[in-house]
């Protein structure tokens, strides 16, 4: 997570965060992208911590035609973006998303860093690597 890369604009890493450690796979993880690291100290204590913007799961599985699950970008119920603190040892880092594209051409000054703003839904890429695949069923 970094306020400018390459000067080119905003990158924000996704990762999967671990909501129910009895589920396994997808069903005990979401996805959020992270907005910025910090860390406070609390009577002695480093706390390292992490803002995130949580994403939802499209449906109870994978999608049929690509094998992927599909999430979306999570708002509250004043419609505002789903962001909240977590502990750093809550992630595991390195959720690939790839925007669900429409059948319109996507304009040249659409850069990457605007993917989150401007698609509604994305695929959880479960072939990045062999870890998403593992932890993705």
């Amino acid at each position: 997570s970094c306020p400018m890369w390459q000067n080119e604009g905003l990158r924000y890493n996704c990762v999967f965060v671990v909501t129910d450690t009895d589920a396994g796979g997808m069903c005990g993880m979401n996805v959020a992208h992270v907005l910025c690291f910090f860390s406070f100290n609390y009577w002695g204590t480093t706390y390292p911590c992490a803002v995130i913007r949580w994403f939802d799961r499209v449906g109870d599985g994978p999608d049929k035609d690509t094998g992927m699950w599909i999430v979306r970008p999570s708002f509250n119920m004043r419609n505002l973006p789903n962001i909240t603190i977590v502990h750093v040892d809550s992630i595991y880092p390195a959720a690939h998303l790839i925007p669900v594209y429409g059948e319109a051409l996507i304009p040249p000054e659409i850069k990457p860093h605007h993917c989150y703003d401007i698609f509604r839904t994305f695929y959880v890429n479960k072939f990045v690597d062999h870890h998403a695949f593992e932890i993705t069923v």
